[in-house]
């Protein structure tokens, strides 16, 4: 577990050094013909330090520093200005990554960091947590040719740096609207449609079933990829906005979603993918098994800022196997390993080309100590005469036909199973809609998953009034793509409360 203060001894990079005092830097986009392509496109990359893995592994601190002010300046010139911008129309809340750079290239860090909030309500943990690779960055015209521009990593130094020397002011709405709407759910979509919704006047009540607030931005995120300060900067910010959270308030069982409907004007559901997917093997449940987001609370959070059963510490492991190969699993892995445990081993029953999640995360991994099996499946948890996990036995895979997501399905290879001795095996497979909303909410509309069904322009339920986003509408999925679905509906009910549109 993390001490009460787990930077004290832990490297740290320097402090940002605030720019020399200038004026506003224009917004105005650049001449496209002022600027010298060719030139921007020889530059070499810049990227802030890290720590080192066998440093990083005995603490819980982010392993990326922030940048030094002149090098985000350097990085941010890489950037061609081009017209089409299509790293903006990679995003899915479409930041405008050109213009925020501009502002960063002429010393207006401040201003740059205004540029993202201005279109995403969590700026700094969408630039450490966003698969930039498959969105902006993998857009980033600079990358057909070159590393591309660090745009993840610049949306968090302008906006960290901008927190410590010029604090972004939270502006209230001036008048109320008398209106008021509930939020079910305190994550990344909920986040997005309470700032919009204060901001417009309304009255904004959350209800969190955890102890405290921020969904998996708080419970299913280590420290040393999220670190949690940034998450309850957010909180505070949505406190001056008038926003009230109601934490230990789980609906359908604490209060029901029927006594919200007839409280509040709007209700927005925004109860994520919370359900840990199941393997289905025989000794599937028993003691050292664990589901990912146990595990994950277990080794990272406060015994405090957890519920009453999962307060005990994790017990001091010899042996990991993690199951999963998206980020999730490798969050459970390298949280193994800075748990202690000397011998982690993952195990993707395809090869890494198939894998999810993101490519930084895994070299992380490898590099911090992790064992990778792949083309490997879960046959059977073995336990020994106490009934406890002693081993997870399996069997080599062979890559066939493309299945209906369209990578090739694993086959299992004849005669090649095998065992990887283990007292503790952790499921990180993919999460579900808790089925209980099924009970609690039994008059919105689900598909067969479970999902709430949704007009996807207006994120409308099947009920008057009740609006739905983010993982439990999709499935489990991005904190930017569940931000972004809170934001359009924070649009929508907005509308939805001022004229009754439906």
């Amino acid at each position: 577990m993390p001490d009460d203060n787990p930077t004290a001894d832990a490297p740290q990079p320097p402090a940002p050094q605030p720019a020399a005092p200038q004026p506003a830097a224009s917004r105005e986009r650049p001449d496209p013909k002022s600027i010298d392509r060719k030139a921007r496109l020889r530059m070499p990359s810049n990227l802030p330090a890290k720590q080192p893995p066998a440093e990083r592994v005995h603490n819980w601190d982010e392993v990326s520093f922030l940048f030094d002010p002149e090098i985000a300046k350097a990085e941010a010139t890489r950037c061609i200005q081009c017209p089409a911008a299509p790293c903006t129309k990679a995003c899915p809340v479409h930041n405008d990554i050109p213009g925020a750079f501009w502002l960063l290239e002429q010393d207006d860090i401040s201003g740059a960091a205004n540029v993202f909030r201005e279109t995403s309500a969590l700026p700094e943990m969408c630039g450490r947590l966003c698969p930039q690779e498959r969105l902006c960055e993998g857009h980033c015209v600079v990358g057909k040719n070159a590393p591309p521009v660090a745009i993840g990593k610049l949306e968090v130094f302008v906006t960290e740096w901008q927190r410590a020397h010029a604090p972004p002011v939270v502006r209230c709405a001036e008048h109320s609207s008398g209106r008021s709407v509930a939020i079910v759910g305190s994550g990344p979509a909920g986040i997005g449609a309470a700032e919009r919704l204060a901001g417009a006047g309304h009255r904004v009540v959350m209800y969190e079933a955890w102890p405290l607030p921020g969904g998996l931005l708080r419970y299913g995120i280590p420290d040393f990829k999220q670190n949690k300060p940034a998450v309850d900067r957010a909180f505070r910010d949505l406190a001056a906005l008038g926003v009230e959270v109601r934490t230990n308030t789980r609906v359908g069982d604490v209060v029901a979603l029927e006594q919200l409907a007839s409280e509040y004007d709007a209700v927005f559901l925004a109860f994520g993918a919370t359900e840990d997917s199941r393997l289905g093997i025989a000794n599937e449940d028993a003691p050292g098994m664990y589901r990912a987001t146990e595990f994950l609370v277990r080794g990272n959070l406060e015994p405090h800022e957890l519920p009453e059963p999962m307060r005990e510490p994790l017990p001091a492991f010899r042996g990991v196997v993690v199951v999963g190969g998206g980020d999730t699993s490798m969050d459970c892995v390298r949280t193994a390993r800075r748990l202690g445990v000397p011998d982690v081993t993952l195990v993707y029953r395809r090869t890494e080309a198939e894998m999810q999640g993101r490519i930084e995360e895994r070299r992380h991994a490898v590099e911090e100590g992790v064992r990778f099996e792949f083309l490997t499946a879960p046959v059977e948890v073995l336990v020994d005469d106490r009934g406890a996990v002693r081993a997870l036995r399996c069997r080599r895979m062979r890559l066939g036909e493309p299945d209906e997501s369209g990578r090739a399905r694993p086959e299992a290879v004849p005669d090649s199973e095998f065992e990887i001795p283990a007292d503790a095996v952790v499921t990180a497979i993919g999460y579900n809609v808790d089925p209980d909303w099924g009970t609690a909410a039994p008059a919105v509309a689900r598909d067969r998953w479970g999902r709430v069904v949704v007009d996807p322009q207006s994120m409308r339920t099947s009920v008057r009034g009740v609006f739905a986003g983010g993982d439990g509408v999709n499935g489990a999925d991005l904190v930017v793509t569940a931000l972004a679905d809170g934001q359009k509906a924070a649009a929508a009910i907005d509308a939805y409360l001022r004229d009754g549109s439906w």
